[in-house]
């Protein structure tokens, strides 16, 4: 009975360390490695990797989709403003990295782009419209501009060394960015060559602003930004189609909108256009398309020229 009971306990004993040898090894092998930092909105290095996640995506080549939706108004002088149209708006991107080794890394984008005007009541897409001021009935051109890119790669450094900062504010968790502006002057390709001396020249601005969280924009381990909004406000001369001629006054687009996740996301009416009639826009070029950037200017030169063909 002796024998038994010590066999019986020395048996215990001994199953009882390999449980604890095997729930050491268990315990050794489930300890998480250390979490990542968090991207750092201080160091250029990050901010660039941040920039990167809401323009597209810190992989090269996964494309970002963008779409915007608002009105479209006049402004004349002594005039009320009047709501002309609708627009929705949409940009397919993507990305490819670059390194400098005085500019730390860097990214460049491509991307191609749209504005689809649709009637103020209706919501349908567009295909003539009544101008309000001259009562004659026009051909409307949305656009579409194939590529709109980055002209060279942005670095997590400037040229003379200047580093890159947050863009934006920081305000209860979420990163606030706008009162930028692109302010556009450069030769208008409807005009002649003697712009300097009679004017004509291309004159509008752009105004942007965005919203993300900065848990998103700092997190290690994500490579792109979902949860974005944003607005987008245009002020320009007389859109081209338009036929308003030498008319005083500008447009006014104002939108807001967001990423989405895929194309299918986007509205009916937006998916069933560009599939019908702009299939190319159902994606982003290459990331390494070196094509020169396109103005909805330049689409209207073109459109009239295959007109008169």
């Amino acid at each position: 009975m002796k024998k038994t009971l010590a066999a019986a306990l020395t048996l215990a004993c001994g199953f009882g360390s390999l449980v604890s040898s095997d729930a050491a090894a268990a315990q050794k092998k489930s300890v998480a490695p250390p979490a990542k930092p968090r991207l750092d909105v201080n160091k250029p290095e990050d901010v660039i990797a941040i920039d990167r996640r809401t323009s597209c995506s810190t992989e090269d080549g996964k494309e970002a989709l963008y779409w915007w939706k608002g009105n479209v108004y006049s402004r004349i002088p002594g005039e009320k403003d009047r709501l002309l149209f609708g627009v929705h708006g949409m940009n397919f991107r993507t990305c490819k990295s670059f390194s400098d080794p005085k500019r730390g890394p860097g990214y460049r984008s491509v991307s191609r782009e749209m504005l689809i005007y649709v009637d103020k009541d209706t919501g349908e897409v567009l295909r003539k419209w009544k101008n309000p001021w001259t009562g004659e009935e026009v051909d409307v051109l949305h656009v579409a501009n194939d590529p709109v890119s980055m002209r060279e790669p942005t670095y997590a450094y400037a040229a003379d060394g200047t580093p890159r900062t947050l863009r934006g504010d920081i305000k209860d968790g979420w990163v606030l960015g706008g009162g930028g502006a692109a302010r556009l002057f450069y030769t208008n390709p409807l005009g002649g060559d003697y712009q300097d001396h009679i004017g004509g020249t291309y004159h509008a601005m752009e105004f942007g602003t965005d919203a993300a969280k900065l848990d998103d924009l700092t997190d290690p381990d994500t490579t792109w930004v979902k949860d974005r909004v944003l607005t987008w406000v245009r002020v320009s001369k007389w859109l081209p189609w338009m036929k308003m001629g030498g008319r005083i006054g500008v447009v006014v687009f104002h939108t807001a909108g967001l990423r989405l996740e895929s194309f299918d996301e986007m509205p009916a009416v937006v998916k069933t256009e560009i599939r019908s009639n702009w299939p190319v826009f159902q994606s982003a070029p290459p990331p390494d398309d070196t094509r020169p950037s396109m103005t909805s200017w330049d689409q209207f030169k073109r459109w009239k020229g295959e007109k008169r063909d």
